[in-house]
Formats: C-alpha cells, structure tokens, sequence
C-alpha cells in the first residue's frame, strides 16, 4: 500500500512538473484567446466535432489550455509559498529549539498568538490588504503557515541539543551557528521535505480559495479563477466548475500522498 502511494504521488507531481514546464509545448490554444464560436463548446466526449478538446467557457476560451497554463501557476505558487512559509519557520523553530530561555519562550507565545486565528479568513484579509497577484498568494502563505515549520522543527532540535554529538561539537569549539547548519539541520531536514511536501498542497487550495474570490492572480489562469468563472454557468457548462475541481483534488492527493 505504501508503495502504491508513493508511486502514485510522485507520478502525479512528475506530471505537474512536466505538465507546467511544457505548457507552450502542449497547450492547443493561447490561454487567453478569445472565439466567440466556441462559447460554452461542450467536451469531446459530449460532442467530439467540437473545435475546444475540453469545452470552451463564456468567453470561448480553450478550457484545455487553460488548464494546462493553470498547473504551471499553481506549481510556481505551492514551491514558492511552502518555500517562504518554511524558511521563516525553519529559522525561527532553530533558535528557538536551540537557545531556549526567553527566546523559546517568546517565539512559542507568538506561535500560539498567530495560530489562534482561522487560517483562512487571516490569509483572506491579508490579500485584500496587499491587492490581487500571485506575489500577493506567496506573502499571504508565508505568514500564515510559518507556525507549521516553526514547531515541528523547535521540538526535533530540543531533542536534538541533548544528543552527544551536540556536546561534542561544542567541545572542538563549533559555534552555534555552526552547530546549527552543520549539526541540526541536516538531521531535520527529512522533517522540512515532508512538511515542504504537505504544504505545497495547502498551497495549491488557498490560491483556489483566494482566486474564487477574486483575490488571486488576473493576468494569468489559474484553476481557482476558472472554478470561479465557471460558477454562473454551472447549469449549462458544468465542466467549467467539475475540470479544474479535478485537478486540484488530484493535485493535493498526490502531494499528500508523496509527503507521507
């Protein structure tokens, strides 16, 4: 059973990989070119005369390539989110893992402070503060998940600090910096991959989250905006709403999958 999700989870973060790299490659239409011809055009399956190979929207834009152009943002968003999230986490959870005392102490309250307040409204209000785009989604997952980073790695480097490698790296004097980079980290970091790898799953959901509320990226499609540009017409196109749904669940099930 493991096997069979790890290999399913890192074959469906290959193909988002590859998906998003190639997407000039293997998108059949300009993303944002309109043909009022092939408004609403339904799917192959449900008319296979059709001139969209997924549908059309409103705007008869190409669904399928907008798909495609889609995973190339939610990749950039979920590796550069979880990145940020997880640097400022990493760092924070360090010093104080490390050092203890007073800073331990205020870190930790700051943890429980931030993780008090609902996730999603907080990264809600954070987007409508800094205005729509993508850099908007990064900065918005970078301060609200830092805590998952930041107490992971505080309570793996406590147990670490009393470990006698640790007393011997001091007794040939590394300083704690050294310590830290040279000692800890590398035996956190298996930790940081998992979470890194779970992130980008969170990540992939709240730019759907901020797109179908209008607070996501304009410039460029992402699966949330078309999930909400599909939402009028669910009626008389459903698969507007039901293909990109498919591909975020998809996408963070691997993800998710990978990560454990």
């Amino acid at each position: 059973m493991k096997r069979i999700r790890l290999l399913f989870g890192a074959g469906v973060v290959l193909a988002l990989v590859l998906v998003a790299l190639a997407a000039p490659l293997i998108a059949s239409h300009d993303p944002t070119d309109q043909d009022l011809a092939n408004t609403f055009a339904p799917p192959f399956w449900m008319q296979p005369a059709s001139g969209a190979y997924l549908g059309g929207d409103s705007l008869g834009r190409d669904v399928y390539s907008r798909l495609v152009y889609g995973a190339r943002t939610a990749l950039v968003v979920a590796v550069l989110g979880a990145g940020c999230a997880g640097l400022i986490g990493s760092v924070l959870g360090l010093l104080a893992g490390y050092f203890g005392g007073w800073l331990d102490s205020m870190i930790s309250r700051l943890v429980d402070i931030w993780m008090s307040f609902p996730s999603v409204l907080l990264c809600i209000v954070l987007a409508a503060l800094l205005g729509a785009g993508l850099h908007t989604v990064v900065i918005a997952l970078a301060v609200i998940d830092w805590t998952r980073f930041c107490r992971v790695v505080r309570a793996e480097v406590r147990v670490q600090r009393e470990q006698d490698f640790v007393a011997a790296a001091i007794s040939i004097g590394l300083t704690p910096g050294q310590i830290l980079t040279t000692e800890m980290l590398p035996n956190v970091m298996p930790l940081l991959i998992t979470l890194f790898t779970l992130e980008m799953g969170v990540a992939v959901v709240v730019e759907a989250i901020l797109a179908f509320v209008g607070l996501s990226a304009t410039q460029v499609p992402t699966w949330g905006s078309i999930l909400q540009e599909g939402r009028p017409y669910v009626n008389q196109a459903w698969w507007l709403m039901a293909l990109p749904t498919l591909c975020i669940i998809i996408t963070v099930m691997g993800l998710n999958a990978l990560g454990d």
